[in-house]
C-alpha cells in the first residue's frame, strides 16, 4: 500500500509544481512530514541537503531519496527502498513530461498571443512566491537551531545572510558557495 500511496503523493507533486525543483520543496515536505509522517523533519532536512549536493535537479533527487527513506523507515528491505526511489523518482516527473509536451506543441504555434504572455507573467510571479515558501519552510530548529547566542544558531544565520549576500551581490557561483559553506561548518562544529 505503501508503494501506491507513493507514487500517487509524488505523482500529484509533479504535476502541481511549477517553477522547478526549489519550488516542489514545499509541497514535499508537507506531503511526507506532515500528512504521511513518513520522516522526520530533520530526516527531510538531512535529504534536502543531499539532494542539493548531488548532480541533478534537486526536486527529483529529493524525491528519490524520500522514497527510499519512507519505505525503509515503513520496516521494508534496503532493496525495495531503492524500488521506492525509482518509483518516487518516475511518479515526480511523468505528468510533467506529458504536460511539457502538450504544452509545447500548443505555444509553437500560439507564441505571439497575447493571452499565452500574460499567462507567463503571472506564472513568474507564482515561481518567486513557491521559492520563498520553500526558504521560509526550512527556517526550522533542525535547520538553524533554537533561536538566541548558541552557536548552531549564530553559524547558521552567519553563513545564511553571507551566502544570500555573495550569491546575490557578487553573484559567486553556487558550487564555491557550498564548498566554503561545508569547509566552515566543519571547522565551527569541530572547535
Amino acid at each position: 500500500m505503501i508503494f501506491f500511496e507513493l507514487f500517487w503523493t509524488f505523482l500529484k507533486i509533479g504535476i502541481f509544481t511549477f517553477g522547478g525543483g526549489y519550488s516542489m520543496v514545499a509541497l514535499i515536505q508537507n506531503e511526507v512530514v506532515e500528512n504521511h509522517e513518513w520522516m522526520t523533519a530533520q530526516e527531510f532536512t538531512d535529504i534536502l541537503a543531499i539532494s542539493q549536493m548531488t548532480p541533478g535537479p534537486v526536486g527529483i533527487n529529493t524525491a528519490t531519496y524520500a522514497g527510499y527513506t519512507a519505505v525503509v523507515n515503513a520496516g521494508f528491505p534496503a532493496w525495495q527502498g531503492v524500488l521506492a526511489s525509482l518509483l518516487a523518482s518516475f511518479a515526480v516527473i511523468l505528468l510533467p513530461i506529458i504536460a511539457m509536451l502538450i504544452v509545447y506543441g500548443y505555444l509553437s504555434h500560439h507564441k505571439n498571443n497575447p493571452v499565452v504572455a500574460a499567462m507567463f507573467r503571472v506564472l513568474r510571479v507564482t515561481v518567486v512566491g513557491l521559492i520563498a515558501a520553500a526558504a521560509l519552510l526550512l527556517l526550522t530548529e533542525e535547520s538553524f537551531g533554537v533561536p538566541g547566542l548558541n552557536r548552531q544558531f549564530v553559524v547558521s544565520i552567519v553563513l545564511f545572510g553571507a551566502v544570500f549576500w555573495l550569491s546575490y551581490r557578487h553573484r559567486v557561483s553556487p558550487i564555491i558557495l557550498i564548498a566554503s559553506s561545508g569547509l566552515v561548518g566543519l571547522v565551527a562544529y569541530s572547535l
